[in-house]
């Protein structure tokens, strides 16, 4: 057979490889995350649609402020812009504020429940972000459910008067993706859409003057886009933005009253023990509560020891940087996010407080997660461990978070819960005397006022209530001594004036000196309508107990 018409055989061919089943998309993980962050959140915060508003800067912001239960008028969005609420300009606060009474009212529960969907969203908007900054899901997803469920953030959510924490910490979230956004491909569109949601945050609270130096963290690490000067200089709106955000706030407190004078190496020693501290309460999240007192024992050597901690982890973040990047980024920005508020500027009369580590809690949490996903990289056989313990911290956090907020049921819950961790808690003492003088309690109110002036004897406000308990029982010397030591601590206390008026106004022979004390309480607050009738009732009075006496008597 020739050649020609040899058979060949058909060539061979590749076998087919076995179909392999898909691999499920990224953004399914990514979508699980999302819903077990918002119903972790749900499993913490659900109660809270059941409890009160409380007695203490509720009413600033809320059941008081007549402008905010109005809702949103044109007189009152115009008021809005300009008022100073709680000694803070935050009009984005209190028109979302108004917002919520104009659908609601004041029906609390739905006041707690913005707080918790805030909070919830601003979980997510967290993943997300870490997510896109970093590719990496269990390190982000970590972060972001220690944000969720750390018992150090109870306060921000629980109380309605934090609306204006998590409000703004949910636009600063909003700007810390836009930028990431504006990273990716840069533009002045995308730049703008980095700051509407800063200048809104900060017209919510002003702790976001920080963010343009967590900015400039990020450009380190995860972004790896430092390029100094060039992404200093494009920062340089934000920050300006910032510096006007922070004299604006400074004045408007300091004018009404907020700014306490400190001794300046008081204020000092308070916030390097405070970094130390807020580090424990973060690892060891017990005895939290809602005011902690300035602490008064504090000595050079505690915070000379705190300084040294600070000190040696600040070198050790700087000497890691190349290796460890994340745990530079993640150190300064706790170190850097708590300035505003660890106290070098006192603002208030605590000397620290949960609310104010809603964000730079992160910081550290970032150092935590990077820092076990370095572990499981070196060690993989530690991954099942790391796993276990990242799972185990997070449902301890739930549970000891669920313990925490039901403390925030009412004012009786909250300020009995602080006396029972703090001790010489002056502001725990006279809120809990006050509400329960307020629901009828009047012989319990009158022990805790007693206890807040051996706390702090030259208190007008707690003289002046406990005087009035004792006029009630018929103590009247004790309680014109208690009206008489509030006007010795304040000279122009309204109320101590108005109360001696009406005690002396029913003493025969004295009516005078009630004229005198309701003329003075007229002279502090012209807008004291009690005082006003009375003294118009007493001048009536006496007028006509004169034309009394000048008829003739009758034969």
């Amino acid at each position: 057979m020739s050649k020609s018409h040899r058979k060949t055989s058909p060539p061979r061919t590749a076998k087919p490889p076995a179909i392999q089943p898909a691999a499920a998309p990224k953004w399914h993980l990514d979508l699980i995350v999302w819903i077990a962050l918002i119903l972790s959140v749900l499993a913490v915060y659900s109660q809270v649609g059941h409890f009160d508003f409380i007695t203490y800067d509720d009413p600033d912001y809320v059941t008081n402020n007549a402008h905010v239960q109005a809702g949103l008028t044109p007189t009152n969005i115009q008021w809005a812009l300009t008022a100073v609420v709680g000694a803070n300009w935050a009009p984005v606060t209190t028109l979302s504020h108004m917002a919520i009474c104009n659908f609601f009212g004041l029906r609390s529960g739905a006041h707690h429940w913005v707080n918790v969907v805030l909070h919830a969203l601003s979980a997510v908007l967290l993943f997300a972000a870490l997510r896109r900054a970093t590719r990496a899901l269990w390190p982000s997803a970590f972060v972001a459910f220690v944000f969720a469920l750390h018992p150090l953030h109870v306060e921000s959510v629980a109380w309605i008067s934090e609306l204006k924490d998590v409000l703004s910490t949910f636009f600063w979230f909003l700007a810390l993706y836009a930028y990431l956004r504006y990273t990716e491909r840069p533009s002045p569109r995308r730049y703008l859409l980095i700051i509407a949601p800063f200048c809104l945050g900060l017209m919510a609270k002003p702790m976001l003057v920080t963010f343009p130096f967590t900015l400039l963290l990020l450009d380190v690490w995860p972004l790896r886009r430092a390029q100094f000067p060039r992404t200093l200089w494009e920062k340089v709106p934000l920050f300006a933005i910032s510096l006007l955000s922070s004299v604006v706030t400074y004045f408007v407190q300091r004018s009404n009253g907020a700014v306490q004078t400190v001794r300046q190496g008081e204020s000092v020693l308070n916030a390097l023990v405070s970094y130390v501290s807020y580090i424990g309460q973060t690892f060891w999240p017990i005895g939290l509560t809602v005011f902690y007192p300035r602490r008064t024992s504090l000595t050079v050597f505690d915070a000379a020891c705190a300084f040294a901690l600070i000190l040696a982890v600040s070198l050790l973040a700087v000497f890691a940087w190349r290796t460890r990047p994340y745990f530079a980024a993640g150190w300064f920005w706790y170190l850097g996010t708590l300035v505003p508020v660890i106290g070098l500027v006192q603002v208030g009369r605590q000397s620290h407080a949960d609310r104010y580590m809603y964000v730079p809690m992160i910081g550290l949490s970032i150092i935590l997660a990077w820092g076990a996903a370095d572990v499981v990289r070196k060690w993989p056989q530690a991954k099942f461990a790391i796993a276990s313990l990242s799972v185990a911290s997070c449902l301890a956090c739930l549970g000891v978070a669920s313990a925490q907020a039901a403390y925030w049921r009412n004012t009786e819950s909250v300020f009995r819960r602080a006396i029972n961790v703090t001790d010489n808690n002056f502001i725990a003492q006279y809120n809990l005397a006050d509400y329960l003088a307020d629901t009828g309690r009047l012989p319990e109110a009158a022990t805790h006022f007693e206890e807040a002036l051996r706390i702090k004897p030259d208190s007008a406000d707690a003289h002046n209530k406990l005087g009035g308990y004792l006029m009630s029982t018929g103590h009247i010397a004790e309680g014109i001594a208690h009206f008489e030591a509030a006007l010795r601590s304040e000279p122009h206390n309204a109320e101590a004036h108005f109360n001696l008026g009406v005690v002396f106004s029913k003493t025969p022979g004295r009516e005078p000196e009630a004229i005198a004390h309701y003329q003075a309480a007229l002279a502090a607050n012209p807008q004291l309508t009690r005082a006003h009738k009375n003294l118009a009732l007493l001048l009536l009075q006496l007028e006509d107990t004169s034309k009394d006496k000048s008829r003739p008597l009758p034969h």
